[in-house]
């Protein structure tokens, strides 16, 4: 990686903001390769220098990819006058790295969210001409049958015109309510509740489970979040 300035280095992890490293750098507590920093602007390959910050070693990322458990009621936005966004869910070190939601979740949608900031990569896994699985759970109610399958299967045309590609449609049970899990190659707007709607079986629960080869975390509650380890980031790239 190309040289950059050492205040635009540190403040890319979120801990502090470029105002902030300047002070630090002037109060003599950060360590470039084991020597006190020259200056805010002095020049440093990110890839091989060894920073240190009040003793503490910090590690640089180029990129920063979350996963998030996603709640009801957070909206899938940076920012949004209507009520909090899921990066409300985040600490400020990490909401000041321009992070953003890798596509939408409804508000009431629980489950698998990624957010990242780099926008390469976030577009090709929301592209359906990368097929990129995203596998949801759904609840609805009514009794699902192989002639909905079928309808998944050969796409649908909504009441709007809206033309939805083939989706998978796994029943997992069937009855006055029912369970079954969606694949989906593409990310419409509200797109799974309105096809079952189209069904006349309306969604009471949505949750997204999976989305390439990467499958919501077990161990992760609801409403917290974890850095995707490097071979999660690679597999994500491979998929697309």
């Amino acid at each position: 990686m190309a040289v950059q300035r050492l205040d635009k280095v540190l403040a890319s992890t979120g801990k502090w903001s470029r105002r902030e490293v300047k002070m630090l750098v002037r109060q003599g507590r950060v360590l470039v390769d084991g020597f006190p920093a020259a200056s805010p602007e002095q020049k440093v390959d990110p890839d091989t220098v060894q920073l240190c910050v009040n003793g503490e070693e910090i590690a640089y990322r180029r990129y920063t990819w979350l996963m998030l458990n996603k709640p009801a009621g957070y909206l899938s936005a940076t920012s949004d006058g209507r009520g909090a966004t899921v990066l409300d869910l985040l600490p400020q070190e990490l909401q000041r790295l321009g992070l953003f939601p890798v596509g939408r979740l409804d508000k009431d949608t629980v489950g698998l969210l990624l957010l990242t900031n780099e926008g390469g990569l976030a577009h090709d896994l929301l592209s359906p001409r990368h097929h990129v699985d995203k596998v949801y759970r759904v609840r609805v109610t009514g009794c699902l049958t192989e002639e909905d399958c079928r309808a998944f299967a050969a796409g649908m045309v909504l009441g709007d015109g809206t033309v939805c590609q083939s989706a998978g449609l796994e029943i997992l049970q069937a009855g006055e309510e029912s369970e079954a899990l969606v694949t989906l190659r593409e990310g419409k707007f509200h797109q799974v509740k309105r096809m079952f709607a189209q069904r006349g079986k309306p969604v009471s629960y949505l949750e997204r489970i999976q989305m390439g080869k990467l499958t919501l975390d077990p161990a992760l509650p609801r409403g917290t979040f974890r850095f995707l380890r490097e071979e999660e980031v690679e597999a994500l790239r491979n998929n697309s």
